[in-house]
């Protein structure tokens, strides 16, 4: 029940805005994140919030890239910004019924969208 939209091709420097909805659940995700996978690289994290708006990011991406999240419309975004070519990957969100303060892993995952691409060209 996690849709991810909003990828596409950009040039270096520009902005995307992902959007992730979450719906069909009867309780409570109190932790989402996004995350994102390049060719040939496993998973990594790139950002998370709980509930309560507690927010981390990957080291490397601070002050780049923002997330929020709408928790009466179920909506989680990630703007970001001043985009690179080593960005591009396929941008996953992700849930988890735990509270995470720190960075959510992908192994603490339990409930995945179905990505979306970006693509940063140089």
């Amino acid at each position: 029940q996690l849709q991810a939209s909003g990828g596409g091709l950009v040039q270096a420097g520009g902005s995307l805005r992902l959007s992730c909805v979450d719906s069909g659940r009867t309780f409570t995700i109190y932790t989402m994140g996004w995350f994102r996978q390049a060719p040939g690289k496993e998973r990594e994290s790139v950002a998370s919030i709980t509930w309560s708006g507690d927010r981390s990011y990957a080291d490397s991406l601070k002050g780049r890239f923002t997330i929020s999240r709408n928790n009466v419309k179920n909506i989680m975004t990630l703007q970001m910004n001043s985009l690179k070519p080593e960005d591009t990957a396929v941008y996953y969100c992700g849930a988890s019924r735990g509270l995470h303060v720190r960075l959510l892993r992908p192994s603490e995952s339990e409930y995945w969208g179905q990505g979306t691409l970006v693509t940063v060209s140089s």
